[in-house]
């Protein structure tokens, strides 16, 4: 049979489904409450009119979640009802191959969802009336759209091909396209690790849309769309030839063909996404500006880094309504610096009023703090303070840009105000330039070091309050010290001392004495005390170390670098000067001057 006669009865198929739905409301009913749903998430959940900014990200914000419940809709019926009413036996015995039957059917719901696509394209060119629209983001939104309803659609086709139910093929479907949706998500990958977390967002559907509908079109994502109808498009396949097997021992090694077949059909699939993945440089920016092609410089600046890099963002949801629309674009920036970096750019994106020990972190350790501004509403206004920051921290070394470093405003025709990005990857890069070369490695602290560096600990074990010895933080200095010294080449040792010990070589009055270390108190009304002091000896220097922050390892480690900074040649220092204020005095009037 030649390839234009197979070609014209899969489209004969196709054919006969599309007008089983519009020779029904089905069709109607089900394409009008997608587009109900669109419309009231774009103009009501999103207030796409008080964002003040043509772009149409609205309206592809909620269409991973949309496209579940529309494609589960369409698909629950495509084989749950011909097995209902015994059809499906008629549709196996035609001359046409299971390949035929399911590509037929793919291509009639692929086309209703293209046409309940196509509905929403009044949508982009009201936004083209109202103000500029970069189009590459719109055609991204649609490629993705599509590439998503391809792969849910052979979901749904082959959950509706293992039972005759259509509610439990639509329940089944919703439930298995979540799970992808869902396996990539922010809410999932937040709480595992940075690999793990990579993993999770390579194989979550969700993940995937995001970076095309922003236009960036990347061929790992188009490939794994694809890859993902493929493979459950060959299970749909593979079970229609399982509908008419029979159990005898004569078919025993067809069956076992198939089956192989299928496997590693998916299996390639699978190995060719994996083999795809690291290359990142295949990807095409159709934004107007090419806000997401980053510089050589700045790829370059990147592809360097020695230590990881923690590019953090603090912002409030609550926030002045010109502020909100920018800070998906200042995300989808920050990401692609993530991805250009190879993984040594650890990316967070926070709401601080949401984490309140990220927001104490933020105003002690970095002085971040919420800025207020003023939000007017059609009776009142009000005040809101709310973040909008960006830190980036390498070693000891960070910079934080603020609104003001981000953000330009300037009045409008109309009256009104224009708040816009400055040039975002110029105040990042600048930032990450300024940080990076700030920063001295461990080692290159300790080859510029004279003498070797001693580091004591000093710690009463018996004495140490019961939440210091659960969280293990004498343990914790010891490791960072221990992990030093394994990387100082023999410049830096370290050891522990406790005072109350009898064999020690310091007693508690020496070392008050010497370092002026007094012991800390148990409780305010005990007359336990303890010591958790480090001291960092260089030849004649000495420093008292102070980790700051929740102790944690890099809380230590931070410390310990700043003190040997502060004891090596060549490292500018801080020194600080105080003055006791003049005494007061009254002039002829009694005034206070």
């Amino acid at each position: 049979m030649s390839v234009t006669v197979k070609l014209k009865q899969t489209l004969s198929i196709t054919r006969k489904e599309l007008e089983g739905y519009f020779g029904s409301p089905m069709a109607l009913i089900f394409v009008g409450a997608f587009l109900a749903v669109t419309l009231f998430s774009f103009f009501w959940v999103d207030t796409f009119f008080a964002r003040g900014i043509a772009d149409v990200r609205p309206l592809f914000r909620w269409m991973p979640v949309l496209m579940i419940f529309l494609v589960a809709a369409l698909t629950m019926r495509q084989w749950s009802e011909e097995q209902r009413s015994g059809t499906l036996e008629v549709l196996l015995s035609l001359p046409v191959s299971e390949i035929q039957l399911v590509v037929g059917k793919f291509l009639a719901v692929m086309a209703l969802v293209v046409v309940a696509l196509a509905l929403t394209f009044f949508l982009p060119i009201t936004v083209e009336l109202l103000g500029p629209l970069d189009w590459g983001p719109v055609v991204g939104g649609y490629l993705a759209a599509i590439l998503l309803a391809a792969a849910y659609t052979a979901i749904g086709l082959f959950v509706s091909s293992r039972t005759d139910n259509q509610i439990v093929a639509l329940i089944l479907t919703a439930l298995l396209c979540g799970l992808f949706y869902l396996v990539g998500s922010s809410g999932v990958t937040d709480f595992v690790g940075d690999r793990l977390g990579e993993i999770l967002r390579a194989v979550g559907s969700g993940s995937r849309f995001e970076s095309i509908q922003r236009g960036v079109v990347d061929l790992r994502d188009l490939l794994y769309y694809l890859s993902l109808a493929g493979v459950f498009l060959t299970f749909n396949v593979a079970s229609l030839r399982s509908k008419g097997w029979s159990t005898g021992e004569q078919t025993l090694p067809h069956r076992r063909s198939v089956v192989l077949t299928t496997v590693l059909v998916a299996l390639n699939l699978v190995l060719v996404n994996v083999w795809v993945y690291p290359l990142r440089s295949l990807r095409l920016d159709l934004t107007a500006q090419r806000e997401y092609t980053l510089s050589q410089t700045t790829r370059d600046l990147l592809s360097n880094l020695q230590e990881p890099l923690l590019i953090r963002g603090y912002f409030s949801e609550k926030t002045h309504p010109l502020l909100a629309p920018l800070v998906p674009r200042i995300r989808d920036t920050l990401r692609e610096y993530q991805v250009a970096s190879g993984g040594m750019v650890q990316l967070e994106i926070i709401d601080p009023t949401k984490h309140p020990e990220k927001e104490a972190e933020a105003n002690q350790t970095y002085g971040i703090r919420p800025s207020p501004f003023q939000v007017g509403g059609r009776y009142e206004t009000s005040i809101i303070n709310s973040y909008f920051d960006i830190l980036i921290r390498y070693g000891d070394q960070n910079v934080v840009l603020s609104y003001s470093d981000l953000i330009e405003v300037e009045a409008s025709r109309a009256g009104g105000v224009e708040v816009r990005l400055r040039n975002l990857e110029y105040d990042l890069t600048s930032s990450i330039k300024k940080v990076v070369y700030g920063f001295q490695s461990v080692e290159a602290i300790l080859a510029a070091l004279e003498e070797p560096a001693e580091l004591t600990i000093y710690v009463t074990p018996d004495t140490l309050p019961g939440w210091l010895q659960e969280e293990g933080v004498p343990q914790t200095i010891e490791k960072v010290a221990q992990d030093i010294a394994a990387e100082s080449g023999g410049k830096f040792t370290y050891k522990v001392v406790n005072p109350d010990a009898p064999d020690s070589p310091v007693t508690r009055q020496e070392l008050y004495d010497t370092y002026g270390l007094q012991p800390f108190a148990v409780s305010p009304f005990s007359n336990e005390s303890y010591y958790l002091h480090v001291v960092l000896r260089v030849g004649d220097q000495t420093q008292v170390v102070y980790p700051s922050g929740e102790m944690a390892e890099a809380d230590v480690r931070t410390a310990i670098e700043s003190a040997l900074k502060r004891v090596a040649p060549g490292f500018l220092q801080v020194v600080g000067l105080w003055t006791p204020p003049a005494e007061p005095t009254q002039d002829m009037f009694g005034q206070m001057q």
